[in-house]
């Protein structure tokens, strides 16, 4: 049995396949670490085979909150599917969540309420778009987003950073300069050293 799962929480109009790729790259950082990728619970519903963890059709700074909070219930279903399935029901210590764009926009929210008190929480180009209301302030979140990101401005990931250390969760934001809305490969490193120490696999 694996020692460790990550999961891999997809952007908007994508599918899990997209993020999967992360896992070989991760895995010598990350060893005895399973990942998993699932696909969103619902079909983009702008066409194309992707899928979505809420839909952005008509959303808006004052409605997306509630989109993100009623899509909470089947969030919660398929990351509990996936932690039960790899054995880490009883070990969520040893469970990190990893979104980008919309998947990272359900990751911090799943730190931000609480629902899910992870090792780790990585948000790659998110924002928190819901009350920090209870969160999980031992879980440790690394937030990264490009200052040349024209989907999501950066200045979500400062603004989400700034209200998480202010409800008392270790939180670190790294801005990358010229970078767009994407996970470039210095992001990527910079995520693998974030989880290799939250799992306490670093060694001096």
């Amino acid at each position: 049995m694996s020692e460790q799962l990550v999961i891999l929480l997809h952007g908007v109009g994508a599918r899990g396949e997209n993020l999967a790729g992360l896992g070989p790259i991760w895995a010598r950082a990350l060893p005895d670490t399973a990942f998993a990728a699932p696909d969103a619970p619902f079909p983009f519903d702008q066409g194309g085979p992707g899928r979505q963890w809420f839909s952005i059709a008509g959303v808006t700074p004052e409605n997306r909150g509630a989109r993100v909070i009623a899509a909470r219930a089947d969030f919660d279903a398929v990351i509990g599917a996936l932690v039960a399935e790899h054995g880490f029901a009883a070990r969520l210590d040893r469970v990190a969540l990893v979104g980008f764009s919309q998947g990272a926009i359900m990751a911090l929210d799943a730190l931000a309420s609480g629902r899910w008190p992870v090792a780790a929480v990585l948000a790659y180009s998110g924002r928190l778009a819901t009350p920090v209301d209870n969160p999980a302030r031992g879980t440790p979140a690394l937030l990264i987003h490009g200052d040349a990101d024209m989907a999501i401005p950066f200045t979500q990931s400062q603004e989400a950073a700034a209200r998480l250390t202010a409800a008392g969760v270790p939180t670190r934001l790294i801005i990358e300069p010229g970078q767009y809305h994407g996970i470039s490969p210095q992001g990527a490193q910079e995520g693998a050293r974030f989880l290799a120490g939250a799992f306490g696999l670093l060694h001096s």
